[in-house]
């Protein structure tokens, strides 16, 4: 049986009994708002219905997630050879600094999240890569917890085996691996989870040290601003730092470095292992795509990475130059879709198809020079999902995207996205579904 058959079942065991299911979703919600799936005060939106996921997709989803990897390595690692190739990224000359140190370990991305679209092994196409803070494992987690617990799910497991992904403890295991390949390495070394205080997800933060302390090993949440570089170490008050799980995203450390001068000195001189380290920017940046799509780019790799970037990787380009970048994008407002190439939870993205003409040529004056890329827009697949309304479960079509989370280049789970609108994120309606393995 093959997911969509799965989901279909699912919503028909519910729509066949909605009394007995309506008073379980309410319970259901209760728990999630009293829960800790919180993003910035708010609690995170999610459904009465997970995104299930059999082992054919999984499968399927850790070799889509492999050859993206590959090429994220070999690309990165043309970057620390060949400075001509560098120049395509446009990066300050402090960012190259900071990429160029050594991380010391034998991996370009510790962790990841790739977002793509997907409906099997040969339709996908990927929406971006986030190397840099990747997170929203919390949501995840909890969602998952609570749905197990539903009555839908006590139910539905009758005649299949329903579990979820661990996304916590599964990292500090390869953490912890990746460190040990550094020269060396303590037995129990200390960690410090480092963002800026007013960006931080908090209750995700002390999940993950939580886990840190279940494994055996100490670990603090630090603002980067709190730190010293003293005796060649990194210290928290008299903490001293072996290992900083890094989240704070490369953008905010450009905007704070004259904030975190100390931290900056050690990680330049290797004082402690930065776990996420600056090189993880390369792919990162959303030039990246574009760059992809370079001729002198696509002869670098094999014919069948070639194939990939052609059918997969959205078609990119810097809009920027020439007026007549702008009047292509203009006259493409049916094709293209707007990003910043360097921010993260959709922050000043936008899609032609959702303005007139003339709002749409305002937007692009606004964005022209202003390091934006202009990119293919692609319809994500859709899939039915039950909402819950006054008249009870109603099946309604969405959009969906899911993110694969790599750790220490392994798939160890997934992060499911739903709307209705032309971009699936936080900057409009949309759920985060709680992911579901079905054996």
């Amino acid at each position: 049986m093959n997911s969509d058959q799965i989901n279909k079942e699912y919503i028909d065991m519910i729509k066949s009994d909605e009394k007995r299911y309506i008073k379980d979703y309410e319970k259901t919600m209760e728990k999630v708002k009293g829960s800790k799936a919180i993003y910035k005060g708010r609690t995170m939106p999610t459904l009465y219905h997970p995104m299930f996921l059999t082992r054919k997709d999984v499968r399927e989803l850790e070799k889509i997630g492999k050859s993206m990897m590959d090429i994220s390595n070999k690309l990165t690692d043309r970057f620390i050879e060949d400075k001509e190739f560098r120049k395509k990224f446009h990066f300050s000359k402090f960012i190259e600094e900071l990429i160029e140190v050594e991380n010391g370990y034998d991996i370009n991305i510790p962790i990841a999240r790739y977002d793509l679209f997907f409906k099997d092994g040969e339709n996908f196409k990927f929406c971006e890569l986030n190397t840099d803070g990747s997170s929203a494992m919390n949501e995840d987690y909890i969602f998952s917890n609570i749905m197990l617990e539903s009555l839908a799910l006590e139910d539905f497991s009758k005649d299949k085996k329903l579990s979820s992904f661990e996304l916590f403890n599964s990292w500090v295991r390869e953490s912890i691996t990746i460190y040990n390949k550094t020269k060396n390495p303590k037995e129990r070394p200390n960690v410090a989870i480092v963002d800026f205080k007013e960006s931080a997800t908090d209750m995700e933060f002390l999940e993950f040290q939580e886990s840190y302390k279940e494994e055996g090993y100490n670990c603090i949440i630090a603002d980067p601003r709190d730190l010293k570089y003293r005796d060649g170490a990194l210290y928290h008050e008299d903490y001293r730092i072996d290992i900083v799980y890094r989240r704070m995203v490369s953008y905010e450390i450009i905007d704070k470095k004259e904030e975190i001068k100390e931290f900056l000195d050690a990680y330049r001189d290797r004082a402690f292992v930065c776990i996420g380290s600056m090189r993880s920017q390369v792919v990162h940046n959303k030039i990246f795509f574009k760059i992809l799509h370079d001729q002198d780019t696509l002869e670098y790799l094999t014919q069948e990475e070639r194939d990939f970037v052609k059918r997969h990787i959205p078609y990119t380009g810097i809009f920027g130059g020439s007026e007549e970048v702008f009047k292509k994008v203009v006259e493409g407002r049916e094709k293209y879709i707007m990003k910043p190439m360097d921010l993260n939870a959709s922050q000043g993205v936008y899609v032609g198809r959702d303005f007139s003409d003339e709002e749409w040529e305002k937007r692009l004056r606004d964005s022209f020079d202003k390091d934006y890329i202009y990119q293919e827009y692609f319809d994500p697949f859709e899939k039915d999902f039950l909402l819950k309304t006054e008249d009870g479960f109603k099946s309604e079509s969405f959009k969906t995207t899911i993110g694969l989370y790599i750790y220490n280049e392994k798939v160890k789970g997934f992060y499911s996205r739903i709307g209705q609108e032309s971009i699936i994120s936080g900057v409009v309606r949309y759920f985060t579904l709680p992911n579901i393995f079905v054996e």
